[in-house]
């Protein structure tokens, strides 16, 4: 390979579609894909799921399923990156039941997505330290310390998968939020609602369209992330 000569995706261990089986394909999960299989194993008859609501037994489903609208509407908005030379993959299984949301590949890098779905409520970014987020008046949740380890879990797949180091930038898409505050403006994680999105294009020319298409290659074949 001659010096600053992008590597051949086709080339790559599976990296590509002729040499990659179907089951061990990501690009066709849907956003909030194993969303969908937790919703499909609650009570299916009618009458049970009416009891369980009138017992009040469903807050469960009632949570899935506004998760699943959250990745919903952050995938659809990433998806349509995906005409400007951008790839894009949605729930990425990671071991421990983990998953990665949605990590977006494109000129201006590597992007790993971490949702939050609070609709309608006022979000305060760092608040009480850089790991939280506060959600209305008193809940927290590690939202941060979340998308910073799926983001640093992706780098490391990535790197060991393609042979060349791939930095991914931590992303907390906020889906349907109300007022955004700060009590701590993280440097590292970029912090976007689902409209603005397309503000990832503007960071710059990182990667070339060969090195965009290697780095997919390698992310969407699933035995990449089996162990990170």
């Amino acid at each position: 390979m001659e010096p600053g000569q992008e590597p051949n995706p086709a080339r790559r261990r599976d990296s590509g579609p002729l040499w990659l089986h179907p089951d061990d394909d990501l690009a066709p999960n849907r956003p909030g894909e194993t969303l969908y299989g937790l919703l499909d194993r609650r009570p299916a008859h009618p009458a049970r799921r009416l009891a369980r609501a009138l017992l009040g037994r469903d807050g469960e489903a009632v949570a899935l399923r506004r998760r699943l609208a959250g990745e919903q509407s952050a995938g659809a908005a990433l998806d349509r990156l995906t005409g400007a030379g951008w790839q894009v993959l949605h729930s990425i299984p990671l071991p421990g039941a983990a998953t990665l949301p949605h990590l977006a590949i494109g000129p201006a890098g590597v992007f790993g997505c971490h949702t939050v779905g609070h609709r309608g409520r006022p979000l305060r970014i760092g608040d009480p330290d850089e790991d939280l987020v506060r959600v209305g008046a008193r809940r927290t949740e590690p939202h941060l310390r979340h998308c910073r380890r799926g983001a640093a879990r992706a780098a490391h797949a990535l790197t060991r998968g393609c042979g060349f180091p791939v930095p991914v930038v931590p992303v907390l898409i906020c889906v349907a939020a109300g007022r955004i505050g700060y009590g701590t403006v993280p440097s590292d994680v970029r912090i976007l609602r689902e409209g603005d999105l397309d503000r990832l294009t503007l960071y710059g020319a990182v990667l070339t369209p060969d090195r965009v298409s290697a780095i997919h290659g390698v992310a969407r074949d699933r035995r990449t992330w089996r162990e990170v």
